[in-house]
């Protein structure tokens, strides 16, 4: 779907997400411009060149519509938080999961996975709309949280 592919390849906000104009993508820069995101502040969040193919397409299926948000109901409405947190709930009890995917979760998932691919935190904090890079340090944690399991399991055996 593409709601949880825009949130979990750009990390957005929800209350972003719901205000993404069709206007506001380049698909030559693979770039998403968030007008007003937290704080009002406005920020360039970039998308996979994977992405370049589906995205477009649903663009141009929204503009036939007349659509002027990249995410907007069948009454030409954009989408509320609300609205977008229990779209994210049916697919999540439609997948057979005991908890329901958040939006937020689908934001740490991307900003942790590139923690640990080794990208510093000067590289996301323009991305991910942090205030500072000290805002980055939950993801840091949650990436040695993971390191500290992996290293649990692999400990035991351990030939000493």
């Amino acid at each position: 779907m593409m709601i949880i592919r825009t949130l979990l390849y750009t990390g957005v906000r929800v209350s972003e997400l719901i205000n993404i104009k069709l206007t506001d993508i380049d698909f030559d820069r693979c770039q998403i411009r968030i007008n007003q995101g937290k704080g009002k502040k406005d920020r360039i969040v970039p998308f996979p060149d994977s992405f370049k193919e589906l995205l477009p397409m649903h663009c141009i299926n929204m503009k036939n519509k007349h659509a002027i948000y990249l995410f907007e109901s069948s009454w030409n409405k954009k989408y509320t938080d609300r609205g977008i947190r229990k779209i994210l709930s049916k697919y999540s009890e439609a997948a057979g999961l005991t908890q329901n995917i958040s939006p937020h979760m689908l934001r740490h998932f991307l900003l942790t996975w590139l923690k640990k691919q080794g990208i510093d935190d000067a590289l996301i904090q323009p991305y991910s709309g942090h205030k500072s890079r000290k805002s980055l340090e939950v993801y840091s944690r949650l990436a040695i949280e993971e390191a500290q399991n992996h290293y649990n399991d692999a400990i035991k055996n351990f030939p000493i």
